[in-house]
């Protein structure tokens, strides 16, 4: 997974993606909030820790902010040393999932986010899921439309369930690269443009089908359900969702 934590002392920060790295998840850390924001609304995350007291603002202004900026429901863990019953609640009630006290501890911490994992993704061991008209076979590797089989590479098909699992959520070109292509984040991004378009093709993936394939710009893609409603309405322009 990868993971954005939020978290001011340089050494508390450095243990924590200690942990999570051994575990083999990618953490990014921030000192400040605007940094965290800066990078979680812009970036794509699996799932974000926050300390309470940091610099600039707190760990619940943090949260406050994302739950009513971020376009998906991101799952977050409060880790602080604040462990009153009234400080538990207030972080709950601004959106937190899970809350654990410092020290963090590393058995706890990586079963506490695996949970959050299951959570947020509960069909991920399923071997066939339905999408609309579309049935994707994951042990057989096939994709249905309207019960027809589509010709797809491996590559498509991969990619196709990757956007199917995160509907609704930005990905950006780095983050694709990452999990479908397996490939460093700097790498050159035309890879991801050039395989999504070719994708729109073969997919079907279109107002017609209940989805279309959202280009954002300078950012990444967003895989988004369409109402009846909205197929009836005339296209976006070509260009921005090439």
């Amino acid at each position: 997974m990868r993971i954005a934590l939020l978290e001011d002392e340089h050494e508390q920060a450095q243990h924590i993606q200690a942990i999570l790295s051994e575990k083999g998840h990618h953490c990014d850390s921030f000192p400040t909030g605007q940094a965290f924001l800066g990078a979680v609304l812009h970036r794509s995350y699996d799932l974000i820790i926050l300390d309470w007291q940091i610099p600039d603002m707190t760990g619940i202004d943090v949260l406050e902010n994302v739950r009513a900026q971020l376009d998906w429901p991101i799952p977050a863990i409060f880790l602080t040393q604040r462990d009153s019953e009234a400080d538990i609640v207030r972080a709950l009630d601004a959106g937190a999932d899970d809350y654990l006290s410092k020290p963090a501890r590393a058995a706890e911490l990586t079963a506490r986010i695996n949970a959050l994992a299951r959570r947020s993704n509960p069909d991920s061991d399923k071997e066939v899921l339905i999408y609309g008209p579309f049935e994707v076979n994951t042990r057989q590797r096939i994709i249905l439309l309207h019960g027809e089989p589509l010709t797809l590479t491996d590559k498509d098909f991969d990619l196709t369930l990757f956007l199917f699992q995160n509907q609704g959520r930005l990905l950006t070109r780095e983050m694709l690269l990452e999990r479908v292509w397996g490939l460093a984040r700097d790498i050159n991004t035309r890879t991801v443009d050039t395989h999504m378009s070719r994708l729109r093709r073969r997919l079907g993936v279109n107002p017609e089908n209940g989805f279309r394939i959202k280009t954002i710009y300078q950012r990444g893609y967003r895989l988004e359900a369409i109402k009846a409603t909205e197929a009836d309405e005339p296209r976006e322009d070509s260009a921005t969702n090439a």
